[in-house]
């Protein structure tokens, strides 16, 4: 097992070292020597954010049906979802406080889209079918999770189809214009793909880009044409796929600024901006549970966020600091 030790903000001591080579004995002991992993968290819980980084796949899909079924659980698709699925879910229970969801993508563009085109190709058989809806419900896991969703598109990231379909469920998706300064790299740029008209519906029971152009139905429709094409980050911001595109001058001071507001706000007051924004359009039985009860304001002003000794409202104009429980519920 080759394991690579850095350390963010911290020393990575000698004992520290010791401790993580010893759990990672009895974790090979489980899993073997030979394992990848897809998905990456890195917590920083003074500043109440998780940094997740999903990993594209390393190779070409299997060109067979067969093939994909003797993957099994290697299908990347498939590992990506169980991954992703889990990693929500353990934030979720475990991670209350953890308000600040952070996605960033590594890998190659065109390899997700080799991957998303074998589940279209595919999308008949019994195994791809069943793929596709443990993604499209992993995705709706994300929309429904009382968290703040944040997309960092930078060079080298492969938002492209399915992966797309992270940023454009975020609240805000920050896309670099341009490259950093000693950045080799060609900019960044987001790719759509056929799985990002239908195959991931929201609990509103529309596609997150219907979801996004509700004022201009056709506009959807209109982006098919763009489907396998590298947008940059104009491009990206004129077809309205991304919040914000800062250039690399003010990248680092624009997210440091929006992460750190967020983390201000009232944990319950987010959440039900949030969930007000999310689902749009029209009323299902998923949206009146995970949308109408959340952005429900009652709830929110009778929460202590409110109106205990040191909620907002009891503060407000005395000059005193709002003090919140960060537990997002």
């Amino acid at each position: 097992m080759n394991v690579e030790y850095t350390g963010r903000q911290y020393e990575v001591t000698s004992a520290i070292r010791k401790q993580v080579e010893h759990g990672l004995v009895k974790l090979s002991k489980i899993i073997g020597d030979n394992f990848e992993t897809h998905v990456i968290l890195t917590v920083e819980k003074h500043r109440y954010i998780a940094e997740i980084t999903i990993k594209g796949p390393g190779a070409q899909p299997p060109a067979a049906l067969e093939a994909i079924r003797t993957a099994g659980a290697a299908f990347w698709p498939l590992a990506l979802a169980r991954e992703l699925d889990d990693l929500i879910l353990h934030l979720r229970a475990n991670e209350e406080e953890i308000g600040i969801w952070v996605f960033r993508t590594e890998g190659n563009a065109d390899l997700v889209e080799a991957h998303d085109r074998a589940l279209q190709e595919h999308a008949a058989d019994w195994l791809v079918r069943e793929i596709r809806l443990y993604l499209k419900r992993t995705l709706k896991r994300l929309d429904v999770s009382s968290r703040s969703v944040f997309a960092l598109i930078e060079p080298g990231s492969c938002f492209t189809g399915t992966l797309l379909e992270l940023a454009l469920a975020a609240d805000r998706s920050y896309m670099l214009d341009g490259v950093l300064e000693g950045d080799s790299r060609p900019p960044a740029a987001v790719r759509l793909t056929g799985m990002n008209f239908g195959a991931y519906p929201m609990p509103n029971g529309l596609t997150r880009l219907q979801s996004r152009f509700l004022g201009d139905p056709g506009h959807a429709d209109d982006l098919k044409r763009s489907i396998g094409q590298d947008l940059e980050a104009p491009a990206a911001a004129a077809a309205g796929l991304v919040t914000f595109t800062p250039d690399d001058i003010d990248w680092g001071d624009e997210i440091r600024v929006a992460i750190e507001a967020r983390a201000a706000f009232s944990p319950d007051a987010l959440t039900g901006m949030e969930a007000s924004l999310r689902f749009g359009g029209p009323e299902t039985l998923e949206s009146k549970i995970f949308s109408r009860l959340s952005a429900w304001q009652n709830w929110i002003f009778q929460r202590p966020n409110a109106v205990g000794d040191k909620g907002a409202l009891r503060v407000y104009g005395t000059g005193q600091r709002s003090e919140f429980d960060r537990r997002r519920v």
